[in-house]
């Protein structure tokens, strides 16, 4: 592995930097929150037009940039540097993959072109609370997540030529605005138990989609209703989703540790500048030494963590060039464990800057709460940190007992 960054990566990074500097601060922050999409479309377009972010890891073959998924997860930093609000999570981490992956040759090339230009936006939808099982970053998969052939979850069943789709899904991020649904459906009852996944307009009939409150706003939510809904299959009836969604989800612990690590540092950042201007007791509380023991202790965490995301960057970046079998030694479990440990450096970052901020870091016009919800909201939905910590020691085997004969 070579610690250091390419010409390419340090002037993806840099000029994205630069967009959402000027582009994406406080106020504009709280302004698309309170936008019924939950994100700023002229924010979005400006990334796609720009700088192709939408479409950084696809191929060009589809209007893709080509890069490889390392440089996605690595600019990922600069966009949780600002908790931008954008759909980029649910569209080119969670959904893009997957229709890459297990799409038809026709499929990939209706739907990722518009993805890639920013025109189409687009989200995964599973049974909740379900999404990081689904992505094997806490459990083994499977299926059993998508119903398991009982009530509950989305069903799909045969319909004519096509399919048709019964039952929700919550907890869908950027599921109310996207103009696309990947929904995984449960299908073939008892005897041929599979999940599948199916391709659903947003506005298609019968689909009813309604925000949530989340406690991070800044990943806006959606419980999505599908009423015998006409759907497309992804691919065919023999394609691994579990598999594939492994895959993806490998993918998304990589960019959402480096995105956690973006956002624990300027946590830090914004903590140290406060205190280096806050007096009392006729001193600047920075100079307390207590203090300064404190963010030390952040700051290492942040170091740690930034090393371990940016390993399992390159790991994930790594398996577009090697089999399947090999991918699954490169990357396995390298995703889960940096997540956990961008997640406890940013829990540490956000509330050590909470309590260092005084009384101002709990109001409502301070953006310190915001860092704060966003290490709190990313831990419900792809953790606990330790469950996703017993996971990868599970499938490590570190705890199994093996007999040794001498």
């Amino acid at each position: 592995m070579d610690p250091g960054f390419t010409a390419e990566q340090d002037e993806i990074r840099r000029t994205l930097r630069e967009l959402l500097h000027k582009r994406c601060g406080p106020a504009e922050l709280r302004a698309a929150l309170d936008a019924p999409a939950g994100h700023d479309p002229a924010l979005w377009a400006a990334l796609a037009g720009q700088l192709g972010l939408p479409g950084l890891a696809l191929p060009e073959g589809h209007g893709g940039v080509g890069c490889s998924r390392t440089d996605l997860a690595l600019a990922a930093e600069e966009t949780g540097r600002v908790l931008a609000p954008t759909p980029l999570l649910a569209t080119s981490v969670l959904a893009a993959p997957l229709i890459l992956a297990l799409g038809s040759d026709a499929q990939r090339a209706r739907l990722l072109p518009p993805i890639v230009a920013g025109t189409l936006t687009a989200a995964l939808a599973v049974p909740a609370p379900a999404l990081a099982t689904a992505l094997a970053l806490t459990g083994p998969g499977g299926g059993e997540w998508a119903g398991g052939g009982r009530a509950g979850g989305v069903q799909a069943r045969p319909a004519g030529d096509g399919w048709r789709l019964y039952g929700e899904a919550a907890q869908v991020l950027d599921g109310h605005s996207a103009g696309l649904l990947v929904v995984a459906a449960h299908t073939g009852g008892f005897v041929r138990s599979r999940t599948l996944l199916f391709l659903v307009a947003g506005d298609a009939a019968g689909v009813v989609r309604t925000r949530q409150t989340a406690l991070d706003a800044t990943r806006p939510q959606a419980r999505v209703q599908l009423r015998h809904v006409e759907a497309e299959l992804l691919g065919d009836e023999e394609a691994d989703v579990p598999r594939a969604l492994a895959g993806v989800g490998d993918f998304a612990a990589a960019f959402l540790a480096c995105e956690a690590v973006g956002a624990a540092g300027r946590a830090l950042e914004r903590t140290v500048e406060y205190l280096g201007q806050r007096v009392q007791f006729g001193r600047v509380i920075g100079s307390f030494q207590a203090v300064q023991h404190r963010l030390a202790d952040v700051y290492v965490q942040i170091q740690a963590a930034r090393s371990a995301a940016y390993y399992a960057a390159w790991a994930t970046g790594r398996t577009e060039d090697v089999t399947d079998d090999a991918a699954d030694d490169v990357t396995q479990d390298v995703g889960g464990l940096a997540l956990a440990q961008a997640l406890e450096a940013l829990r540490l970052a956000a509330s050590e800057g909470v309590q260092l901020h005084g009384g101002i870091g709990f109001t409502w016009e301070h953006e310190a709460h915001l860092y704060f919800k966003r290490a709190a909201g990313d831990e419900l939905l792809f953790g606990p940190v330790h469950r996703l910590r017993a996971h990868a020691a599970e499938r490590a085997a570190l705890f199994t007992r093996t007999e040794v004969t001498v």
